[in-house]
C-alpha cells in the first residue's frame, strides 16, 4: 500500500472515533416532566430543557432568588408545556439573563428532586432590528 492510502485510512479512523465519542454526549430538548421521568429511571445523561423565565402581568421577570454572596442563584423556569420548575445554578447570574427570550438549562435532577443546571444558554432579544427604508 502507498503511504497516502495508509494516511487516508488513519484520518478516516480518527474521524469515526471523534463522531462516535461525541454522539454519546448529545441530547435532545425535553420537558421537565420527561426530565424527571428520565432521572427516576436512573439516566445520568445531561438533560436539555428549554423554557421562558416566569413573568408577571406587566412582563417583569419574577421568581429569581440570588444567594447572599451572589455566586449562585435559583430561578423559576416555565417549559414549553407550561410546567414551572425551580432551577438552581451554582454560578453567578449571566449578563442579560433577565432580558433573555428563551433559556436552555443543561443539567439534571438531584436526590431531592431539584433541577440543578450545569450550564445555561440564553436567546436574547436581537440588538439589531431591521428597519424599513422608505
Amino acid at each position: 500500500m502507498k503511504k497516502s492510502h495508509i494516511l487516508g485510512i488513519v484520518v478516516i479512523a480518527i474521524a469515526i472515533t471523534v463522531i462516535v465519542s461525541t454522539a454519546g454526549d448529545a441530547s435532545s430538548y425535553v420537558t421537565f416532566k420527561e426530565a424527571h421521568e428520565m432521572a427516576e429511571k436512573g439516566k445520568d445523561a445531561k438533560i436539555h430543557v428549554v423554557g421562558q423565565l416566569k413573568k408577571d402581568e406587566q412582563g417583569q421577570v419574577i421568581g429569581i432568588y440570588p444567594s447572599e454572596d451572589k455566586l449562585s442563584f435559583s430561578f423559576m423556569l416555565i417549559d414549553n408545556n407550561g410546567q414551572e420548575q425551580m432551577v438552581s445554578y451554582h454560578e453567578p447570574m449571566p449578563n442579560d439573563f433577565m432580558r433573555s427570550e428563551q433559556v436552555v438549562v443543561i443539567g439534571g435532577y438531584n436526590q431531592n428532586h431539584e433541577f440543578l443546571a450545569d450550564k445555561i444558554l440564553m436567546k436574547c432579544p436581537s440588538k439589531y432590528q431591521e428597519t424599513e427604508v422608505k
